[in-house]
């Protein structure tokens, strides 16, 4: 059975970084894209970042564009978001996710992901 699990959400002030991660069990993702989405309260689901199976290109979405890094271990099975200079309109529930989508905007839509963690609570205080 596919398990996504993310840590690393927490409560943070304006401007704080934090570090996310998502550790992924169940078979072995090494040639699947994963990606970084959040859901803030009454919003639709958001782009955040996503990063090809080797690692060797990102996409990220243009609010968080220089403030945050995907990267992955696939030896580790696990995708990390480095997030800094947070800001407020950065809280939300974050999400990790794994595409059988090798690149390109596809990585954008939600619908083109197969699996999903359980998200993880990020609050960005002003």
């Amino acid at each position: 059975q596919v398990q996504l699990v993310e840590s690393g959400g927490g409560l943070v002030q304006t401007g704080d970084s934090l570090g996310l991660s998502c550790a992924a069990s169940g078979r072995t993702f090494s040639s699947y894209s994963m990606g970084w989405f959040r859901q803030a309260p009454q919003k639709d689901r958001e782009f955040v970042a996503a990063i090809r199976w080797n690692g060797g290109i990102t996409y990220y979405g243009d609010s968080v564009k220089g403030r945050f890094t995907i990267s992955r271990d696939n030896a580790k099975n696990t995708v990390y978001l480095q997030m800094n200079s947070l800001k407020p309109e950065d809280t939300a529930v974050y999400y990790c996710a794994v595409s059988q989508y090798l690149g390109g905007s596809y990585l954008r839509a939600p619908s083109k992901y197969d699996y999903w963690g359980q998200g993880t609570q990020v609050t960005v205080s002003s």
